[in-house]
């Protein structure tokens, strides 16, 4: 795991001002069910993205901030974990690849204890305003992790990750990822969403070998300024991924 350029530790007015001097932001509501959260948002995004593309030199590689974005899986997972029951002892949830942490912040609202990690340090800047903003500080803390070769020293009833299955080269290491994070209890889960039409079929090739996968597609509309009929429909697909060495239970002994 590695360490994280900002100082988290800051207060929110601190880190805003941190935001501030980089980003031009603005809280944006987000509500899912009965909740409604304050979630730091980039002002004007295609401009500031025109912007870089502008300034870069030849050759220069763009870090586009698509962490950022809110994106309709986002929404759906979190509309997902909304519908769970409140954990009635302390369950652990950790988030990978969260971006500004929409799903582990209504997972903290929810009531469980929650980790949000990202690789990139501004993800983490807006995802730590966005705990402090919503008063989740008690709930949720942060982590710089890649999945792809970082763990952590804790294992966690749930795993949770939104348009995590882009970058085929990615599967077997996040496979790995799951199976050395998830607890070893019956319970205990990988809850994945993605856009309907995002296929990943080589990750649905490779999981299988290590976890029993359940799926179910859902969506929802959302108003929109460019559709017809003033509203977008999205879906996406819910999988719930169960260690086979639990959900199969002991194996039994072969006969000589």
């Amino acid at each position: 795991m590695s360490k994280i350029k900002y100082p988290l530790e800051n207060s929110l007015e601190e880190l805003l001002r941190i935001a501030n001097s980089k980003f031009e932001t603005y809280f944006e509501p987000v509500k899912v069910g009965e909740h409604t959260l304050e979630i730091l948002q980039i002002a004007e995004m295609d401009q500031y993205i025109d912007k870089l593309v502008n300034e870069a030199r030849p050759g220069q590689k763009i870090e586009l901030p698509f962490w950022a974005k809110i994106w309709p899986a986002s929404i759906l997972l979190s509309y997902f974990i909304n519908s769970m029951q409140p954990p009635t002892t302390q369950k652990t949830l950790l988030e990978i690849g969260a971006g500004i942490g929409l799903c582990g912040l209504f997972a903290a609202l929810k009531g469980f204890d929650v980790v949000i990690s990202d690789y990139s340090d501004d993800a983490l800047l807006f995802t730590k305003i966005n705990i402090l903003k919503n008063n989740l500080e008690h709930k949720a803390t942060v982590a710089k992790v890649d999945f792809t070769k970082d763990r952590l020293n804790q294992k966690f009833d749930y795993i949770l990750g939104s348009e995590v299955l882009y970058q085929e080269e990615s599967y077997r290491p996040l496979i790995k990822f799951f199976s050395a994070h998830l607890k070893t209890t019956p319970h205990a889960e990988v809850i994945l969403a993605k856009d309907y039409r995002r296929a990943a079929k080589k990750f649905f090739r490779l999981a299988p070998k290590d976890f029993k996968i359940a799926e179910k597609t859902i969506g929802y509309r959302q108003e929109s300024e460019t559709d017809s009929q003033g509203e977008e429909r999205f879906l996406c697909t819910i999988y719930r991924l169960h260690p086979k060495y639990i959900s199969e239970g002991p194996r039994s002994k072969s006969k000589n």
